[in-house]
């Protein structure tokens, strides 16, 4: 997981297509057994860079199981995911964003001010 991680966040390979999809497979089998960390950055994975719509259903997901554990970055993401025009989900947006505003998102509270009430 390290690795992975490792690569994902390196300013100079994490871009590329290619180590994304290493960096996701070796995501997956700690997802699975319900590492936080793992899902949060496998969800995120999914669904800002797959058009596949089950994948992003999938990414969705691990993100959601992620954000209920209380990882901060999975439920930014959430956030973002259900503000976007055409999401349909502006309380589920709140929701997620209150809670990572709470644990100190900036920005998740710059998002939460654009939210309309």
């Amino acid at each position: 997981m390290r690795v992975a991680l490792w690569l994902l966040d390196s300013p100079r390979l994490g871009h590329a297509h290619s180590v994304k999809r290493l960096a996701g497979n070796l995501l997956k089998q700690p997802a699975r057994k319900g590492c936080v960390q793992a899902q949060s950055r496998l969800g995120q994975l999914l669904c800002r860079d797959c058009g596949n719509p089950r994948d992003r259903r999938i990414g969705f997901e691990l993100l959601r199981q992620a954000a209920r554990a209380g990882d901060r970055r999975a439920q930014l993401e959430l956030g973002r995911l259900c503000s976007q025009p055409g999401a349909g989900e502006p309380q589920q947006a709140r929701h997620w964003l209150e809670q990572a505003a709470a644990q100190g998102s900036h920005e998740a509270k710059r998002l939460l001010a654009r939210l309309p009430r």
